[in-house]
């Protein structure tokens, strides 16, 4: 055995577990798709400027879990492999003119995520997210529409039950004197709190409300809630939503704390959980209103909402609930030869099945035909074809422990694709 081994916090994903990933995978891009938003693949590194001014100099996510590429001495533009997708759509909208499109503009996409954070059930140091993004609309319709989507992808691979978990965090207008508030509240513990929420504490009292120290999670449950220092304008648009969301059948859980991980995010912040649980640990996703991030990435003052829900932590969902999907099963059609100088011939047949929408694989080997039949048998192959060595085809059901007299090969090939349909469904 080699002694190299997967890096801590990363891993290799196989059977079962691969089926699964590609199924809720499948299913993302199914609703989102037949929702009308349009495919967008954005690269796995970006600017690391573009991830600390998007997400905040404060934020766990830029201070202690950004992957940054070292520097080669051609590179002029520090590089960070990409630990969340929002920033790059805006970069990507910004950079290709989007704003000139009809809008909102929907993009979605599946990515791999890399964050160093610690380890753990659930959490990874790659990953992968389902993202949407709505940008250029500020009404609380396209809000509603984004939450409703995200619940119906969870519902729609079996996690019915899904709450959303909602708050409002406000607007230039009215956080600043909600932070005045917030700040004074967690003064009274200020020489209690880590060196990093004294920090914070100082310079973005809100990261408190999303701090993992004890202290700062104990007197956070006692704070001043933000829903009760909205502006106007957040508080009808928080009515709004709400109201939207209880006639489509979403679940809202009120979440007077909730802040998410991140600085951008602007009046409606939600999570998406199974019941019973709390936290960004036990979140499958969320998302949340970002009306001035494309603005302060350089662009003019555009709205925009979106979310991510975590496929790792779907299929984790899944598993532990007996609801995960079977497995990819293996080749309906198993093609054998007697005569090592079929080989050829095999695969042809398979491709040949295979084109038909059939699944089917070759024996490529030259071992004895017993073996290769023991071998489709293992492999719970519906039924298998045996080239004869006069070139005339046999086939054999394997269910049924048969074989038919040797035959032509479109005959022969017609009739193996027929009864793996039959039997397999494909």
């Amino acid at each position: 055995m080699s002694g190299f081994q997967s890096p801590r916090g990363l891993r290799d994903i196989r059977e079962p577990d691969a089926s699964a990933f590609a199924w809720a995978e499948e299913h993302a891009w199914s609703a989102a798709l037949a929702a009308g938003y349009a495919r967008i693949q954005l690269p796995v590194a970006e600017d690391s400027a573009l991830f600390e001014r998007a997400i905040g100099g404060t934020s766990d996510v830029v201070t202690k879990e950004l992957y940054r590429l070292a520097v080669r001495s051609e590179e002029s533009t520090p590089l960070a492999l990409r630990p969340e997708v929002t920033a790059g759509v805006v970069r990507a909208y910004l950079q290709h003119g989007m704003r000139s499109e009809p809008q909102p503009v929907r993009l979605v996409t599946v990515a791999e995520l890399f964050r160093h954070d610690r380890p753990q059930k659930g959490r990874y140091r790659q990953f992968t997210q389902f993202d949407i993004e709505a940008i250029g609309d500020a009404g609380s319709g396209i809000d509603i529409e984004v939450i409703e989507l995200g619940t119906a992808y969870l519902r729609s691979v079996g996690l019915r039950d899904i709450e959303v978990h909602l708050n409002s965090v406000g607007c230039p207008t009215c956080r600043p004197g909600y932070l005045v508030v917030l700040a004074k509240h967690f003064a009274a513990v200020a020489d209690r709190l880590s060196p990093v929420d004294q920090a914070r504490l100082e310079e973005n009292p809100l990261r408190l409300l999303d701090s993992k120290d004890e202290v700062a999670v104990a007197h956070a449950k006692g704070a001043p809630r933000f829903v009760e220092h909205l502006c106007a304008d957040c508080a009808e648009h928080d009515r709004a939503v709400r109201e939207g969301l209880s006639i489509t059948g979403v679940t809202v859980v009120d979440a007077p704390h909730l802040v998410r991980g991140l600085d951008y995010y602007t009046k409606t912040a939600w999570e998406f959980l199974l019941p019973g649980e709390q936290g960004q640990q036990g979140a499958l996703g969320g998302g949340g209103r970002y009306d001035g991030l494309v603005e302060l990435l350089g662009g003019p003052a555009t709205p925009g909402v979106g979310f991510a829900i975590g496929i790792d932590r779907v299929v984790l969902a899944l598993q532990e609930r007996g609801l995960a999907p079977a497995p990819q099963r293996p080749p309906a059609v198993v093609v054998c030869g007697i005569e090592p100088g079929s080989v050829g011939m095999r695969i042809a047949i398979a491709s040949e099945l295979r084109a038909a929408g059939v699944s089917a694989r070759a024996d490529v080997s030259t071992r004895k035909i017993g073996k290769q039949l023991e071998s489709a048998v293992r492999d719970t192959a519906i039924a298998v074809i045996i080239v004869e060595p006069d070139g005339s085809l046999s086939l054999r059901d394997l269910a049924a422990g048969s074989q038919a007299e040797p035959g032509a090969r479109a005959m022969v090939v017609s009739a193996a694709a027929q009864l793996a349909r039959t039997q397999g469904g494909q």
